[in-house]
C-alpha cells in the first residue's frame, strides 16, 4: 500500500500538511506538489486498490476527472480544501472536507479536524493565505504575544511568497523540499528561529518587496486598481504577496496583478476587496485556465488579445 500527500505549494498547503503529519505521521509517503498555480496535481498520482491519498488546498473542480479515476481504481481519498469545488462526488471512499466560505482556508479546516492539535502552524498558514483576521481569532487560544504573532505572520507570508513562480526555477526552494525541512519542527516559532532556509526566504522576500514598492499602477481608482509587472523572476515570485499587501492597504478596492509571460501573454492574480471578499473566482472562471476562491483567484494564462475584455469585466465586476 502506498500513501500520497498531494498539496498546494503555498503556505496554506504546506501548513495544512505539516499539521496532519505531525499528528498522524506516515513513513514513506509520496509527496506530490509544485508551484502555487500548479494545481492539476492528481493527474500525477497513480494510486489503485488499497492505496490512500490526502489532498490539501487544490480545487476539486480542477481535479475532478483524476479524482474519479483514482476512486474507480480502488484508492481511498481524503480531501481538504476551500476553493471552488463544483459538485462534490458522493463515493464511499471519498471523505471531502470542503468549505468555500470566504472566512476560512485549508489550514484552518485541518486545525478544526485535529481539534487544534498543532494550531500555531494553522495560524501561520492562515496569515500566509491573507486571512489575517481569522488567523488572529484562531491564535487567541494560544496565548501568544504580539511579537510571536508577528513572527507567525511573517513566516506564513514568506512560505506563501516561495510558492509563486511560473516554474520551480523561479522559487528559492521547491515546495516538496520545504515541506521536508518543516517536518521536524513541532513549533513554527522554532522553525522561524532555527531553520537556515527560512532566513534565505526572509531575505529574498524583503529584497523583492523593496523592488515592488516602486511599481506604478496602470490605473488606480476608488474601487479597482490594475498593475502590469514585467517578465522577470522576482516579479513572478512577488506577484501574489504584493497583491495581498495591496488588498490589506486598500480594503475597499479590488486589485489585478498581471505578470507578463515570455511570449507576451499574462499570468493574473485577482484580490477582491477585503470589505466584501467575493467575485474574484467568478471573474477568473470567465477565462480559460481561470479559477480560485471568492476573495482571491487567478488566471494562469490570459492571452494579450483578451486584455481589453479582461479589463472591462474587471471594472464591471468590482466598480
Amino acid at each position: 500500500m502506498t500513501h500520497y500527500d498531494v498539496f498546494n505549494g503555498d503556505a496554506d498547503g504546506l501548513c495544512a500538511l505539516q499539521q496532519l503529519r505531525l499528528q498522524h505521521p506516515i513513513e514513506g509517503a509520496e509527496l506530490v506538489t509544485g508551484v502555487k498555480r500548479d494545481i492539476a496535481l492528481l493527474e500525477r498520482v497513480s494510486a489503485g486498490e488499497g492505496d490512500t491519498v490526502t489532498v490539501l488546498d487544490v480545487s476539486l473542480d480542477k481535479n475532478r476527472d483524476a479524482l474519479l479515476r483514482l476512486l474507480d481504481a480502488g484508492a481511498t481519498v481524503e480531501y481538504f480544501d476551500h476553493h471552488y469545488a463544483g459538485d462534490i462526488p458522493q463515493h464511499p471512499r471519498l471523505a471531502a472536507r470542503i468549505d468555500t466560505s470566504a472566512e476560512t482556508c485549508t489550514s484552518l479546516l485541518v486545525d478544526a479536524w485535529l481539534e487544534g492539535a498543532h494550531r500555531a502552524w494553522a495560524v501561520a498558514g492562515a496569515f500566509g493565505d491573507n486571512f489575517h483576521d481569522a488567523a488572529r481569532r484562531t491564535a487567541a487560544s494560544l496565548g501568544l504575544g504580539k511579537e510571536q504573532l508577528d513572527v507567525l505572520c511573517e513566516l506564513g507570508t514568506c512560505l506563501n511568497y516561495n510558492g509563486y513562480g511560473t516554474d520551480l526555477e523561479d522559487l528559492f526552494f521547491p515546495p516538496r523540499e520545504l515541506a521536508l525541512l518543516m517536518r521536524p519542527y513541532v513549533d513554527p516559532l522554532d522553525f522561524a528561529r532555527d531553520e537556515p532556509a527560512y532566513r534565505t526566504l526572509r531575505e529574498g522576500y524583503a529584497e523583492d518587496m523593496a523592488k515592488a514598492a516602486s511599481l506604478q499602477a496602470e490605473f488606480e481608482e476608488e474601487r479597482e486598481a490594475l498593475y502590469i509587472l514585467p517578465d522577470q523572476a522576482w516579479t513572478r515570485r512577488v506577484s501574489g504577496v504584493f497583491g495581498n499587501e495591496l488588498a490589506r492597504k486598500h480594503p475597499q478596492r479590488a486589485h489585478a496583478i498581471l505578470t507578463r509571460l515570455e511570449d507576451g501573454a499574462f499570468r493574473v492574480s485577482i484580490r477582491a476587496p477585503l470589505e466584501r471578499k467575493s467575485g474574484a473566482d467568478e471573474l477568473c472562471r470567465e477565462f480559460p485556465t481561470g479559477g480560485g476562491r471568492a476573495a482571491a483567484a487567478g488566471i494562469n494564462r490570459l492571452e494579450e488579445a483578451d486584455y481589453d475584455r479582461f479589463v472591462e469585466r474587471f471594472r464591471d465586476k468590482f466598480s
